[in-house]
């Protein structure tokens, strides 16, 4: 897969992960354990699907700057690969030129 293609994928799933980081601050706000609908981080920025975690489950993911959480069958294999399966979810890590941009891009970056 071209550099620019792998790009592209890269910083569409940091994008959904800015936005999740937002519902993040909310549900701390909230408190309680209950689950919150979190955006699919897939590359697609077409995608609309909703994942329902936990802040625990959702602070796992985001315990990597290279990790995502997506939507069952909205990986893409030539980027990622899969490093957790759930039943309504997977959690992807970004491989190469894909995952030094998500670690890059990683909002909670020191």
């Amino acid at each position: 897969m071209e550099t620019g293609t792998q790009e592209r994928l890269a910083k569409n799933e940091s994008f959904f992960r800015q936005v999740n980081e937002k519902i993040r601050e909310v549900a701390e706000r909230l408190q309680g354990e209950q689950q919150y609908e979190f955006l699919c981080e897939c590359a697609d920025p077409s995608c609309t699907e909703r994942i329902e975690l936990t802040r625990d489950e959702y602070e796992t993911v985001r315990e990597k700057p290279t990790r995502f959480v997506l939507a069952r069958g909205h990986t893409s294999p030539a980027v990622e690969h899969v490093v957790e399966h759930e039943a309504a979810h997977v959690v992807i890590e970004k491989v190469g030129v894909a995952g030094a941009i998500a670690a890059k891009l990683n909002p909670r970056a020191a």
